[in-house]
């Protein structure tokens, strides 16, 4: 197991019952919950980099252009 670093957080009153109540209802520490939560929003934010990289390179199109497309199209 990697050495694990010690942090002071605070939680909203209710998020912490409600951490509580999961904790002991999965038989999981607080701590575990709190990485997994941490882990699976980082993981969001890098699929989101690596989604916007794979795109950058796509033309721009701006607003008016989309809406005349979209209604040319009968979708609007």
């Amino acid at each position: 197991m990697p050495t694990l670093k010690r942090a002071t957080v605070y939680l909203d009153p209710s998020l912490h019952k409600a951490l509580r109540i999961k904790a002991a209802s999965t038989d999981r520490s607080l701590s575990d919950l709190v990485n997994a939560a941490i882990r699976a929003s980082l993981g969001e934010d890098a699929e989101d980099l690596a989604a916007f990289a794979a795109r950058e390179r796509e033309p721009s199109l701006s607003f008016e252009e989309v809406l005349k497309d979209l209604k040319r199209r009968g979708k609007l």
